[in-house]
């Protein structure tokens, strides 16, 4: 159990959740690479790719340098894709795709943060296009996320925000003091060695399923190490988190156009492969 509940009185406080693999099973957005494929945005050929890299993913994640490429390569790929039609796709695949594989455990602890009082945020290096319904779906507070730059309803294939690495530590660190949280009373989860920063900012840093190198950071700073591996549909555990208490409010300082949907080229952090029809 995480404690009693906030004393009002005291300074806010609230619970920083990474996405993949700390509260789903798999990558969020190569999760939707067939929803995009019969959309049209995506060829075979990136189906294919999409499906080992959501092995590749789920084996063992990805480095600095393998981001960066992702980061690349999600450009290019994203340019020219019609915003609406990409929050249409996520939306109409949402409950079929993502409900399926949010971990009961991380659902149990995101009720337990809101009935101890905590905000609860979603911190994810994905597309805002996709984080945002799923943090809707979860019941989150807020959502950060990055995002891509938009011109006339479409993605131009430039970054506006890259919530990765550092930069998730500096908006937790912006969201603390536009909403008054105590970061020393408050908690961050998450499975990979780049979200250090983030982990650091708080005083009740978690390892949730950790890669071989937060694994090694957690144990020689004494962090407790959680083990989450029970996927399981909301609507069975908990029918009222269905349906959010709260709409989630975009992160205070992330004003302007919503992300491109990240994550679909971890094949890239292999090759270095041009996109091509197939």
């Amino acid at each position: 159990m995480l404690g009693v509940v906030e004393n009002h009185s005291l300074p806010r406080t609230a619970a920083f959740f990474d996405l993949d693999k700390t509260v789903i099973a798999k990558s969020s957005t190569l999760t939707f690479s067939k929803s995009f494929y019969q959309g049209g945005l995506i060829n075979r050929r990136a189906v294919l790719r999409t499906a080992y890299a959501q092995f590749v993913f789920l084996a063992g994640g990805a480095d600095h340098e393998q981001m960066e490429r992702m980061r690349e390569y999600l450009s290019a790929l994203c340019r020219g894709w019609n915003v609406q039609q990409v929050r249409e796709i996520v939306a109409e695949t949402l409950h079929d795709l993502i409900d399926p594989i949010i971990y009961d455990e991380a659902a149990s602890l995101i009720e337990e943060h809101h009935a101890a009082g905590r905000d609860v945020v979603i911190v994810s290096t994905s597309g805002a296009e996709v984080v945002e319904p799923i943090g809707e779906l979860l019941g989150a507070d807020r959502v950060v996320a990055t995002r891509m730059v938009v011109e006339d309803g479409v993605f131009t294939g430039d970054v506006e925000y890259y919530a990765y690495g550092p930069t998730k530590a500096e908006a937790i660190a912006e969201l603390a003091e536009s909403e008054g949280y105590d970061l020393s009373r408050c908690y961050a989860y998450s499975d990979s060695n780049t979200d250090l920063p983030m982990l650091e900012s708080v005083g009740h840093p978690h390892a949730v399923n950790p890669d071989r190198a937060l694994r090694r950071e957690a144990a020689a700073r004494g962090w407790p190490v959680l083990s989450f591996n029970k996927p399981v549909r909301l609507k069975q555990r908990v029918p009222s988190l269905s349906m959010p208490p709260r709409p989630v409010l975009a992160l205070a300082a992330a004003v302007g156009a919503a992300a491109a949907t990240a994550g679909l080229v971890w094949y890239a952090s292999r090759r270095r492969v041009p996109y091509a029809d197939a």
